[in-house]
């Protein structure tokens, strides 16, 4: 090469490579994905609230491996978060309901008065006693369990689901299984799944933040008047009425209010309008304190807050679509189905909309089982069921009955190598009647005085 040649050629590179270095390359996005390690078990349930508790004794009596996964640090969901609401619906007519209703009282009257008071149909509980004796009941049932475990994604092959991915301190962990019952309440596992899923986002329930207050020894309805007319102005958050219900064997209060209702409609599957409700909440909880201070009358002038939940409680959001979606039509007329696996008592109630007077209705297994997905069932309030529908069986006393028939048929479906949807219903019916729930409810009117 000549060298004039050279050197311009040289001077081009050199001039080149300045242009290179003069701008910091763009370094390449790297997400880590770790897996931390993978469990196996025959059934997975996702979920720890009443459903998931349901769930996970039914499976694990009927003899599977089970793993009990939840988000919270603790089992129990709205009934253990909600600082002293009662569980409805758990001895409908004070009679038992079945095994896993009476396996938690059971362990609830071990701990002795403090923990638990029945009514007609309640439970009235301390939260702290709940939450030790929802983990004595699930070690009697032989159930494995992890708290502070989030699912973030299914795993599926084809168009079944084998497992679920959650988030843990150590990483991603895979959890495998034959069976997964999905008790998020949002019908998560059936959303990452790829299943079809019903919301009504114009028409939501609204969320409440539960809260419970003190230092009010002599409290009536008429302390409350004109508290909401004359705080609205500088309180704007709080709902336009709530009242004061005593906590099991204390004396403390619970606030179970219309929570969201007037503030707006929030789908708490969006992480942006979660957040948002959330945050609104917490806000309404003081400006709801401060307005009884203020404006109440007699020791409401005097009341503290002892806490809140720790998350605001969902009524309503995503649920599956199964081959029957339970209507309100099923709820007002009382619906008796062949392949009932469950029924519902209580009322019909729209989170501070509508309550209204219902018959007992059954629930059929085709609605726990969701459309094109195999592997999966769903509990609780997630089952398939349109906006009224869905009201009409939220009371948790129901979440558990579809909590137990569905790890019962999570167990078969292990133990047979079928699909949930291949199983025969008899089979499932026979299981849960071993277990004390009678199946021949349904079509009834409940006594309004067994049902609120």
């Amino acid at each position: 090469m000549k060298r004039r040649k050279f050197i311009a050629g040289a001077g081009l590179s050199i001039l080149g490579m300045n242009r290179l270095f003069s701008q910091e390359p763009a370094a390449p996005e790297i997400i880590t994905k770790k897996r931390a390690q993978i469990i196996n078990t025959k059934v997975l349930v996702a979920g720890g609230g009443p459903a998931g508790i349901g769930a996970a004794i039914g499976a694990a009596k009927a003899g599977a491996d089970t793993f009990l996964i939840e988000n919270q640090g603790f089992f129990g969901g709205t009934a253990a978060f909600s600082v002293g609401m009662c569980m409805n619906q758990m001895r409908p007519n004070e009679k038992p309901r079945g095994f896993v209703h009476e396996l938690l009282l059971q362990k609830l009257q071990n701990y002795g008065n403090q923990a638990v008071r029945l009514s007609t149909h309640q439970f009235f509980v301390n939260v702290e006693y709940l939450k030790a004796a929802v983990l004595d009941a699930l070690d009697e049932a032989g159930c494995k369990y992890l708290v502070h475990t989030k699912a973030v994604d299914a795993i599926t092959r084809g168009n079944k689901v084998t497992g679920v991915i959650i988030s843990t301190k150590s990483g991603l962990v895979e959890i495998r299984a034959d069976a997964v019952v999905d008790c998020t309440g949002d019908a998560d596992i059936a959303f990452f799944s790829g299943a079809p899923t019903l919301k009504e986002e114009g028409s939501l329930s609204a969320q409440t933040l539960l809260l419970d207050i003190s230092n009010v020894q002599n409290y009536s309805n008429k302390d409350m008047a004109g508290v909401v007319k004359n705080a609205k102005s500088k309180y704007p958050l709080i709902p336009d009425s709530w009242m004061l219900i005593k906590v099991s064997n204390c004396h403390h209060y619970y606030i179970n209010h219309s929570g969201t209702r007037d503030l707006g409609t929030f789908d708490v599957t969006d992480p942006f309008k979660f957040s948002k409700a959330e945050c609104l909440s917490r806000r309404q909880v003081f400006q709801m304190t401060e307005s009884m201070r203020e404006f109440g009358s007699g020791d409401l002038k005097n009341c503290e807050i002892v806490g809140a939940s720790t998350q605001i409680g969902i009524r309503e959001s995503r649920r599956i679509e199964g081959s029957y979606i339970l209507s309100e039509d099923d709820a007002l007329k009382g619906s008796r189905f062949d392949d009932v696996i469950a029924w519902r008592s209580g009322w019909l109630d729209i989170g501070f909309k509508r309550t209204e007077q219902m018959r007992i209705h059954q629930v059929p297994y085709r609605a726990i089982i969701p459309l094109k997905i195999d592997g999966l069932l769903a509990a609780g309030r997630c089952i398939s069921a349109s906006h009224v529908g869905a009201a009409a069986g939220k009371s948790m006393g129901n979440c558990f009955a579809t909590g137990h028939a569905a790890g019962i048929a999570a167990a078969m479906s292990s133990r047979t190598r079928k699909m949930p949807r291949e199983l025969n219903v008899k089979d499932i019916q026979e299981a849960l009647k071993k277990d004390g729930v009678d199946l021949n409810v349904g079509g009834e009117t409940q006594s309004p005085t067994m049902s609120m």
